[in-house]
């Protein structure tokens, strides 16, 4: 909802002066995955630009499209830091450049961890931001929800923000007020989740909220460098260094069969629940440890996808079993690892309890083993009885 009401109020704006027509909204293929579908909910086209190899937006495509629709041109929705986990290099020139063209700048606040205290939207040329209440303000990262947040705005586009029927927000209803109408039924969200966000705030204070958003980055940061040895890390700046997030590119493994979701299973081996994976880029491991780590429990992590990637070379090397090994036959439960057969090349130590600190008083366990993952979802089949079952006569009987 605060997404479409970024959108939903700066297409009131641009009505009211007269450019209502304007309905091309360009979304880079490193903004959030939301941005596409919230645009559309609010009844504009959306137009996809290009990313360079580095994780930064293509300039000269946002260049033509802008050039190729400047009379119609409503906004760009932007990420930043982008969901490739970089921040972008030139993000007041993309903002100056959608705004000679007569657009509005939507930036995407999903990131806004790596942000608080050491950046602000307004400078860079922002004209409206969602404060989307997950990683950031102590609200758990994903979930499923509830996705509530404030969103902040140029003066210019204040008169339009969203209203309410019954209790009108501030300031909503006074004479200069032309709200976009009412995106919620709540009038000022989630009474569940906004107090803890408040409390949050007043008990951090400023500087402890900047402290976080370093720490945020320093952890993304000292993960990436650690694994960088053992896996490609897809997109850095100039500097080598990456955002609040990386990508590991798990998709090439010469000599074996194993892919993310391999990758994915095995680590609950570990006790561990596997990073975002295949988003942004299909099978790979997007991971962000944000500031709520500590180092000891990365360092785990960290050992972990080493171990794993020691695995992984042993299929390499024709040591482990090209089909049947620890990777391919993860994730291993307990009524697995103590039946009374094994029928496993490898060991079940190997199997349960793969580096040291993996102990018995330690070990979480996974509560099922393999299945198909989205298999049943790609291929539905009918599970009603026969039409000859609903026989009153066979029910008699």
């Amino acid at each position: 909802k605060a997404v479409v009401s970024t959108q939903s109020t700066g297409r009131a704006y641009q009505s009211d002066i007269g450019q209502g027509h304007r309905n091309i909204c360009l979304v880079p293929v490193s903004a959030h995955g939301t941005n596409p579908a919230s645009a559309q909910m609010a009844g504009l086209t959306v137009i996809v630009v290009k990313t360079l190899s580095n994780g930064n937006v293509d300039m000269e495509d946002i260049k033509a499209k802008c050039e190729k629709y400047k009379d119609t041109l409503s906004c760009i929705m932007v990420t930043y830091p982008s969901t490739y986990g970089v921040f972008e290099e030139g993000i007041k020139d993309l903002c100056d450049l959608i705004h000679d063209f007569g657009g509005q700048v939507y930036l995407d606040g999903a990131n806004m961890n790596a942000q608080v205290g050491v950046c602000k939207p307004g400078h860079y040329g922002a004209d409206v931001s969602h404060l989307n209440l997950h990683k950031t303000f102590c609200i758990p990262h994903g979930g499923g929800g509830p996705g509530v947040g404030p969103i902040g705005v140029r003066s210019h586009l204040a008169p339009f923000l969203p209203g309410h029927d019954i209790v009108p927000p501030m300031n909503t209803d006074s004479p200069s007020s032309r709200p976009c109408g009412q995106v919620s039924a709540a009038p000022y969200g989630s009474a569940l989740i906004l107090p803890i966000s408040w409390a949050y705030i007043k008990l951090m204070g400023p500087q402890a909220m900047r402290k976080a958003t370093e720490v945020a980055i320093l952890n993304a940061n000292y993960m990436a460098k650690q694994l960088e040895p053992y896996y490609p890390i897809m997109f850095k700046n100039v500097n080598g260094f990456c955002a609040h997030e990386f990508i590991l590119d798990v998709r090439n493994f010469p000599g074996c069969n194993v892919g993310v979701m391999d990758i994915a299973k095995r680590l609950q081996d570990y006790g561990f629940h596997a990073p975002t994976t295949s988003w942004p880029v299909v099978n790979t491991m997007m991971i962000e440890p944000t500031e709520s780590e500590d180092k000891a429990e990365m360092d785990r992590y960290i050992d972990a996808l080493i171990n794993i990637r020691h695995e992984i070379q042993e299929i390499q090397d024709g040591i482990a079993d090209h089909d049947d090994n620890v990777l391919k036959r993860a994730p291993h439960t307990m009524a697995k690892i103590t039946a009374d057969e094994w029928d496993r090349p490898y060991s079940r130590k190997k199997a349960a309890y793969p580096l040291p600190w993996i102990t018995s008083d330690r070990k979480i366990w996974p509560a099922v083993a393999r299945v198909d993952d989205a298999y049943g979802d790609q291929n539905v089949f009918c599970t009603c009885p026969p039409l000859e079952a609903y026989s009153i006569d066979d029910l008699a009987k």
